[in-house]
């Protein structure tokens, strides 16, 4: 299910929230899915209770799971998940769009890379 690279230097957590992400946007987890308990999941995966606190914490403050107080936490229906996933997609390219903007490339060159086109 999930997989934890020691040698990855990005947090666990987030590559805890990375794979479980991706497990509901790919349909993996369908919709309304219960995830396994915090304890089951670090026991698991042999890793702090803490970190797989925080990574589910975040998903669902993102919109990928929904916590249900005494019944665990499940995934988003698919509408909900999608429109997160789309939101962090659409905030990283701003992000880029004004990096790019910094190094000097125009608008109309990024929507022509955008569209297939020519990139300058």
């Amino acid at each position: 299910m999930i997989h934890i690279d020691f040698r990855d230097p990005r947090p666990i957590y987030e590559q805890v929230y990375d794979a479980l992400r991706n497990l509901i946007v790919s349909g993996v987890l369908a919709p309304g899915e219960k995830l396994p308990s915090v304890r089951e999941l670090a026991s698991t995966l042999a890793i702090n209770p803490n970190t797989i606190q925080r990574a589910y914490r975040e998903l669902e403050s993102d919109g990928y799971l929904c916590s249900v107080p005494g019944k665990g936490s499940f995934a988003s229906g698919s509408d909900a998940a999608r429109s997160a996933h789309r939101r962090e997609l659409l905030d990283r390219f701003c992000a880029l769009a004004e990096e790019l903007r910094a190094a000097g490339v125009s608008d109309e060159n990024m929507i022509r890379a955008i569209r297939g086109g020519e990139r300058t």
